[in-house]
This record gives C-alpha cells, sequence and structure tokens, in this order.
C-alpha cells in the first residue's frame, strides 16, 4: 500500500519549492505535510495551482516569495515540502 505523500513521485517536472533559483516563477502542485501545516499555507494563499515568484532563494535560510502583489518569507524546511513545477 502506498502512503499519500507518495502521489507526487519526484521527477524532471516536479520539484520542490527550496530547489527553485531566485527570478524563477512555479505552479504550487501540492503540500506534502501534515493537515495544520496545510490549513497554515492555505489560509496564506498558497493553494493548488498558485502562480509562486521566488524573488530570494540564497541556497540557505528562508526564501522570499511573492504571490500576485504580496511578499512573504518561508522557512527552508516549509519550502522542501511544498511541490512545485
Amino acid at each position: 500500500m502506498q502512503s499519500s505523500n507518495s502521489a507526487v513521485q519526484p521527477n524532471d517536472r516536479f520539484t520542490d519549492l527550496a530547489s527553485i533559483g531566485s527570478g524563477q516563477q512555479v505552479k504550487l502542485i501540492k503540500v506534502v505535510a501534515e493537515r495544520s501545516l496545510k490549513g497554515r499555507l492555505l489560509a496564506l494563499g498558497l493553494i493548488r495551482g498558485t502562480e509562486i515568484c521566488i524573488i530570494i532563494n540564497e541556497g540557505n535560510g528562508p526564501l522570499l516569495i511573492g504571490l500576485g502583489m504580496s511578499r512573504m518569507t518561508v522557512s527552508r524546511g516549509i519550502a522542501e515540502k511544498i511541490i512545485v513545477e
């Protein structure tokens, strides 16, 4: 039996948000996390299909991302749970 976390397999098309370089734009596919974190991200506007612009990703520490006209920081640990294409 497969776990629900395996529904999105890593490949050339999908990756985690922490792996995306500054200046890139991606689309949110899935959040692989517990319900409480999914709820917090949903409240911030991070829902399936959302276009995310990576403003700053220096390879360590938090990422600065843009959602429309809004800007927010996301910890690297959380960014690793956000699957994008």
